[in-house]
């Protein structure tokens, strides 16, 4: 076993130390003594944390300035002061564009991580790519895996309080990883959960029944998502009677193995019934580790899941294949929600979908002390030794943030709200300041304070900030454009058809421009009825209803917006969308389908598999 290198921060009440074990972590108290914590040592050091929040805040703060002090950025404004009040007065709020040019440098190579930090740079961190339509590339130093670990050991001592028995069985968790590039300079640039997987955190984690996955490190490590993806699934099958939970980082993943699975049952029950493994693995670490899996030929199993896969209907199918499994795992908050009912139709309902955390490629946050909450109830609690986080107030109402603070727009400092400072009901902005020499960085999620654990309040994820359709005067965010299509979608349900998939653009081509929609839709099951070009007209104009005032005011008084219009796209598109995103240097792990298109090239894929198109054909309800 591998023993993890210790980082300690101090704090009020000990010093906090993140270690690469599986189900426990390390503190270091005042004396200097190592104090293990497992299960429900875990929960009170959670409990210790949040009563102090302030305190932890504040000594981290004052550790992130005493550490980087010297750093090209953080001189440029503090004049070499450590005073947390100068920290506060003097040190804006930006965006990535402010910090690029740092980043710039240090990829480039010649100058070096003082720049922005203290700490050398190990690698360089790729987001998603899929909001703002390019990757974004943030610095992280070597603790920055010891404080991702540090919340992944946290999900099982909560989940535990929920659930009985996780140490009974497997877990099927689909992970993958994306072949890294490297800076000019050397550096490794590769997606957050790339970083972790290739890292001894995972790698050499220790061995416990909690987290006891089905998948071989050799095949979640394979850089080809496809064979990745085939020996995954393999290897679930294969222990299909064992597994007790069922998960992927997000929503969108799961169900590509679904998909993926439709078209692949074949192959991998005659896998399972000869004991061999399909040509179409070469990878030599997956072979042999999946050989280690297909011991001997197993015909009774291969006959069980084919007699599952071949059912006309695959409602309720992830409980027929795994029937022991008691949750689904995965992100099915802010843009994965739209995933929430096709989850629920391929587990027939019976399966919670629980979010166990909340992170970013910048930072990680906090975790759902509430798991088993249905998704729309779901609130994240920030645990506040894992950076610094202040918020810009964005209204009660939730009817301010779009426009309000737009992202280029400079915020004044004194505006700036303290994690213990925010208000129930109140919407904010989320601001990190990090060790890795990120500083008051705009993340760019709006969220809503639920309520507190202790000192330390709890927020719902509402959508990404700079996600927005524009034609006129109207501001459409991501949220609202979810709610109204939730609400259009139902019209689909008598005919058994189900909304796989989403995205829009504004389209300015024609006067007056207009909403497009992007829909894939699929019917669950041979005896459909296809749909009547009019209920797609219905499905038009019933999103407009639920659109905002201002919109309703564009389309039906000032006719500065046109009908709103939905292009049916051909089954399988988004998976194309997806596999161009990552064809471009995206994370199947973190890939989600971007709800609002501004990539030309996406835009010409999603536009050459459009087999029909409807307008609404009345203008929306506005009343002045």
């Amino acid at each position: 076993m591998c023993v993890p290198n210790l980082y300690s921060t101090k704090c009020c009440f000990s010093s906090v130390t993140f270690c690469s074990s599986n189900n426990f972590f390390i503190s270091i108290n005042m004396d200097g003594k190592k104090l293990e914590y497992k299960g429900e040592e875990a929960l009170k050091e959670i409990e210790k944390l949040t009563a102090k929040a302030d305190e932890v805040q504040n000594n981290i703060l004052k550790e992130i300035l005493a550490r980087n002090v010297e750093t090209e950025y953080l001189n440029k404004y503090m004049k070499g002061s450590k005073d947390v009040s100068d920290f506060k007065r003097c040190i804006p709020v930006i965006t990535y564009k402010n910090i690029y040019p740092y980043i710039q440098r240090i990829a480039n190579g010649g100058e070096g991580s003082s720049l922005i930090t203290g700490h050398p740079i190990i690698e360089m961190l790729c987001s998603s790519g899929t909001s703002a339509g390019e990757p974004k590339l943030m610095p992280s130093i070597a603790e920055d895996l010891d404080r991702r670990t540090f919340l992944y050991n946290l999900i099982m001592p909560i989940m535990n309080q929920y659930v009985d028995g996780l140490d009974e069985g497997k877990a099927m968790f689909l992970y993958f990883v994306k072949a890294e590039m490297s800076t000019p300079s050397g550096l490794p640039a590769r997606t957050v959960l790339t970083s972790y997987y290739k890292s001894k955190h995972f790698k050499c984690r220790a061995r416990d029944p909690y987290n006891d996955i089905t998948s071989p490190d050799q095949a979640i490590l394979c850089n080809d998502s496809n064979q990745s993806m085939y020996c995954q699934l393999l290897a679930g099958l294969v222990h299909r009677h064992q597994v007790l939970r069922l998960g992927a980082v997000f929503a969108s993943a799961l169900l590509r193995a679904i998909s993926f699975l439709e078209r692949k049952w074949v192959q991998l029950c005659n896998d399972i019934r000869l004991g061999q493994l399909e040509l179409m693995i070469k990878d030599p670490a997956c072979r042999s580790s999946m050989l280690n899996i297909l011991t001997s030929p197993d015909p009774r199993l291969a006959d069980e899941i084919e007699d599952i896969c071949s059912r006309p209907s695959w409602k309720g199918i992830l409980c027929l294949l795994w029937p022991r499994a008691k949750y689904i795992e995965a992100v099915v908050t802010g843009s994965m929600s739209q995933y929430i009912s096709a989850l629920e139709y391929y587990s027939a309902g019976k399966l919670p979908l629980v979010c166990t955390m909340y992170a970013s490629s910048e930072c990680y946050f906090g975790v759902n002390l509430k798991p088993l909450s249905v998704p729309a109830d779901v609130s994240f609690t920030l645990l506040p030794n894992m950076g610094y986080f202040e918020f810009i107030p964005l209204g009660e109402n939730g009817t301010s943030f779009v426009t309000e603070v737009d992202e280029e727009e400079e915020v004044p400092n004194d505006t700036l709200v303290d994690l213990v400072h925010v208000r129930l009901g109140c919407y904010y902005e989320l601001v990190v300041t990090t060790f890795a020499g990120l500083y008051r960085y705009r993340i760019g999620d709006v969220l809503l304070v639920t309520g507190f654990h202790n000192r330390a309040p709890q927020f719902r994820f509402i959508c990404r900030r700079n996600v927005v359709l524009s034609i006129d005067n109207d501001k459409t965010n991501e949220e609202d454009l979810h709610k109204s299509i939730t609400i259009a979608k139902k019209l689909l349900e008598p005919y058994n058809a189900l909304l796989l998939e989403y995205t829009s653009y504004a389209d300015t081509s024609t006067v007056p421009g207009h909403y497009v929609l992007f829909w894939e839709i699929q019917y669950v099951d041979d005896s459909s009825i296809p749909l009547d070009p009019k209920i797609l007209e219905e499905c038009c104009i019933a999103v407009e209803e639920q659109l905002d005032y201002v919109y309703r005011r564009c389309r039906a008084y000032d006719k500065s917006v046109g009908p709103l219009e939905i292009r049916l796209v051909e089954l399988g598109t988004f998976e194309g969308l997806m596999d161009l995103c990552i064809s471009q240097g995206g994370s199947i792990n973190q890939y989600k389908a971007p709800r609002c298109i501004n990539c030309n090239t996406a835009l010409k894929l999603l536009n050459s598999h459009v087999k029909a198109s409807f307008f609404s054909p009345r203008d929306p309800c506005w009343i002045p």
